[in-house]
């Protein structure tokens, strides 16, 4: 082979060697390193936090409950509050007869007061509400019940008493001058007794009527001052909530004195709430027995509890107060009242009317399990009656 042709094939086989061969990667051209993923929590707090038909207010306490509502149900600057009613958590039944104050003409919901001290979630709350000054509480931001703080930077409105049952007497003489020559309807409530007594903060908060309290036996001489002043163009109607057991007839029969007086409510706890939310009679009561609404889940025994949720029952669905007995397991009763106005539709879902629960407190006191089934009976359910078309079919 002659040299020229010999030098041609080494050229050629370096050339093919070459194209099999991948040039050097430059740092752009090399590939990223890729981090390993990191475990993600397997249900980012769900149900816990929410499910389709409920929403959890998860705090620890009745402080943390309380600011937590009130930032739900004014979650905006445009629609703040015209005030705020600031109460101690030193006796439940000034927290349940403040809850009124929510309602018109005073727009406050309750906030929680540790002694004189401010705690670290009502100030936050304080803040973000900003209160616009209430009219019927002489622009007040705050209306401070008893011995509470006193927030800098807002203008505040006093209410004193020389005890308790003092200053739910003064509550309810805040809310007469605020409406005056109107008749008002009074809840009478349990002093002895928070669980029977609890449900009348909800009712409170939505109708912004008065609650005063009595003993098994006795009316409070404060009780019966405070009766004494709310008669407007006639004696008041008086709503006695809870059964002879707790109010006693001797107490009734006392209170016909003093208004007009219906009893209402159930045997225990439990009932008594579910009772309290079916009830009505003319202007007065829940009325709750049809689907379309939203109720309140709270543990028994928990009064500051159901004051701090309180205006949850006063705005938004407007829901009636449920008392629950046990962490872990939904009462028999609450299961065939929620069957009782289940939610149906016959033809399409889209047209029914809807039930809603609010569960407070974490899962120690109402759990995701109880949650669940609350869940389970509040969701519309399909109806069908004879001849009805079939049902829409989802998109």
């Amino acid at each position: 082979m002659s040299r020229p042709r010999l030098l041609a094939v080494l050229l050629l086989a370096v050339a093919v060697v070459g194209c099999g061969r991948e040039a050097p990667a430059t740092d752009q051209q090399r590939p990223a390193l890729v981090a390993p993923q990191r475990a993600e929590p397997a249900n980012l707090g769900f149900p816990e936090r929410a499910t389709k038909n409920t929403t959890r207010v998860p705090g620890d306490n009745p402080i943390q409950l309380a600011a937590a509502v009130a930032r739900a149900v004014f979650p905006e600057p445009q629609r703040r509050p015209d005030a705020v009613t600031l109460v101690g958590t030193g006796d439940w039944r000034v927290a349940i007869a403040a809850s009124a104050l929510m309602a018109p003409p005073f727009n406050a919901p309750l906030l929680y007061s540790d002694g004189t001290d401010l705690p670290g979630p009502t100030s936050d709350a304080l803040k973000a509400l900003s209160p616009k000054g209430s009219d019927a509480a002489g622009k007040a931001q705050v209306i401070r019940i008893g011995n509470v703080a006193q927030p800098a930077g807002f203008k505040s409105s006093d209410v004193a008493g020389t005890n308790a049952l003092g200053l739910t007497r003064s509550i309810a003489a805040l809310i007469r001058n605020a409406r005056p020559g109107k008749n008002l309807n009074v809840l009478i409530a349990s002093a002895d007794d928070p669980s029977f007594a609890a449900p009348a903060a909800g009712y409170a908060a939505k109708s912004g009527e008065p609650v005063l309290f009595v003993t098994k036996d006795t009316v409070p001489p404060e009780t019966r001052a405070a009766l004494a002043a709310l008669g407007g163009l006639s004696k008041p109607k008086l709503y006695v909530l809870g059964p002879s057991s707790v109010i006693s007839p001797k107490v009734t029969s006392e209170l016909r004195r003093l208004g007009t007086v219906e009893r209402y409510g159930g045997q225990e706890p439990v009932a008594n709430s579910i009772r309290a939310a079916r009830y009505r009679k003319g202007t007065f009561g829940w009325g709750v027995g049809t689907a379309g609404h939203g109720l309140v889940f709270v543990r028994s025994g928990r009064p500051l509890d159901a004051a701090a949720a309180s205006p949850l029952s006063g705005a938004g669905s407007y829901g009636p107060p449920l008392l629950l007995d046990d962490a872990g397991a939904l009462p028999q009763a609450t299961q065939q009242y929620l069957l009782d106005i289940l939610p149906g539709y016959n033809t399409n879902p889209v047209a029914a009317t809807y039930n809603h629960g609010w569960i407070i407190g974490n899962a120690k006191a109402i759990s995701v399990a109880q949650q669940v089934r609350i869940d389970a009976l509040l969701e519309a359910v399909l109806v069908r009656t004879p001849n009805a078309p079939p049902p829409t079919p989802n998109p």
